[in-house]
This record gives structure tokens, sequence and C-alpha cells, in this order.
């Protein structure tokens, strides 16, 4: 069950222009997130903006009581949340979502991210290398100037490869060219992804045609994260077109089998 906390920000730091890594203490939360989880966040106590702010969960430290996540600046919202300082009390709710990563059963891991949507992979690469699984990271960015936490996720991959639209860092493609070269060849049993929709749509596609476990981390706008605001909806794949079916991805997901979801 989801709790409410108000939660003290104890490190704060700034990992691009526009992009923020809080630490803060939740230790109700921490006990019980698990990967793929996600947290709203209530920006002021006023009504400006209205709703709270979905955001994914980065790293969880149980020794510690803390929960970690990262966010980019992009509207009034999340520019206000930037403003706070160490110290501060920040109003959470999570964890948040149903459909979390499994890996039971698995043993060699392929991990995909694009952009800012690798935030939500890395406590799921931490968790399988923690427990003695090969995980084959594939991160992907505009240029290298977008390229960010390659240390971080170094640590908890197997493999690393990092890739630039422009060539500009490292291998020059997307990350899904190079995940789908080592496929066979590293004997990966299950894809988990999270990153923009032509990514995601290009997982879905390629685990489908080699007939490989795929589970997709969805980003979308989740006013209320409990199912409330009806704003989430994603159509399942095997609704009829004539009375299409949906789910919501703050209750359903936010990971869903790649199959389960049309994209």
């Amino acid at each position: 069950m989801p709790t409410l906390q108000l939660a003290e920000l104890v490190e704060k730091k700034q990992i691009k222009p526009d992009i923020y890594k809080y630490s803060i203490q939740v230790p109700e939360i921490v006990k019980t997130a698990k990967p793929g989880n996600f947290i709203e966040i209530r920006i002021t106590e006023g009504t400006d903006p209205f709703l709270r702010r979905p955001i994914s969960i980065y790293q969880l430290i149980p020794e510690k009581a803390i929960l970690e996540f990262i966010f980019q600046v992009k509207g009034k919202g999340t520019e206000k949340l930037s403003q706070k300082q160490v110290g501060d009390k920040i109003d959470v709710l999570g964890p948040l979502g149903f459909g979390t990563f499994k890996t039971e059963g698995k043993q060699k891991l392929a991990i995909i991210g694009g952009g800012i949507g690798i935030f939500p992979l890395y406590e799921l690469a931490k968790e399988a290398k923690a427990e003695g699984k090969e995980v084959y990271t594939y991160l992907g960015f505009r240029n290298k100037d977008f390229v960010m936490l390659e240390e971080e996720f170094k640590q908890v991959s197997t493999n690393l490869t990092i890739t630039t639209d422009d060539g500009s860092y490292q291998e020059k493609g997307f990350a899904i060219n190079y995940l789908e070269k080592e496929l066979t060849e590293k004997g990966i049993e299950a894809i988990y992804a999270c990153g923009p929709l032509p990514m995601l749509k290009a997982v879905q596609n390629l685990a489908k045609e080699k007939s490989i476990d795929c589970q997709i981390s969805l980003e979308e706008r989740m006013g209320c994260g409990i199912g409330a605001c009806l704003g989430c909806a994603v159509k399942t794949a095997k609704s009829p077109k004539e009375a299409p079916e949906y789910w919501h991805v703050c209750k359903a997901g936010p990971v869903f089998k790649a199959q389960d979801v049309e994209i």
C-alpha cells in the first residue's frame, strides 16, 4: 500500500543544467518499493500547480532509508521542485504502480534505455547485478552533451554500451542496433526497456521477432497515481478494434509485458 510521507531532502545534485538528483529520507516507502515503482510529489502547499508530479525511482538505499529520484525541469511544477534546498520537506506519495520489473528465473538480462528514460532502470540493474545475474546495458543519447550516469551504470552492469545518434561519443547509432547484434551472442533471456515511444516500439518488435521475454516501462501523464483521474490510459494489444480496452499506466503499470500493450 502506498503511504504519504513528508520527506526531508538530504542531498541535492545537479547532473545537467536542467536535470537534478534528489535524495530523500522516506523509510516507509523504501521498505516496500521495487524496481519500476514511482512516486507522486506535491510541489507546493497551495493549488498551483494543482496536480502532483509523477517521478520514477532511481535508486533505493535501504540501510539509510533513502530514496533517490532524478527529474528534468520541463515546466512550472518541476521548476519549483528544482528550487528546493537540502533540509526542505517534500510531500511524497508512494510507492505507486503494481506493474514492476520481474527478473525471477532469468540469468542474462538486457537493459535498454534512451534519454531521461534511463532513470528507472538503474535500481533494476543494481539489484540484478547484486543477485549475480549478467546485466548487459545499452543506453542511447542524442549526442555527447546528453550522456549521463555513465559511471553509475558501469558499476552495476556486466557490460555497458553507450550510443549517440551522431556518433559524438562512443558508439554511433541507436542502442537497439547494438542490442540486436548481441542478443544471440550474449544468450540474452529477457529485455527490460524504458525510453521514448519510438525506441520502445522498436524493442517491442525485436522481442516479438526473436520470441524473447520483454518488459517495458511506460511514461505517461499520471496526475493522481492511483487511477482516479483516468489520464494515463494505454490500449491493450489484444482488445477488439470495435471496443478497445484500456489499462491505466499508474495502476496496471508502469511496467508491462511488451506484448500486452499497444504502443
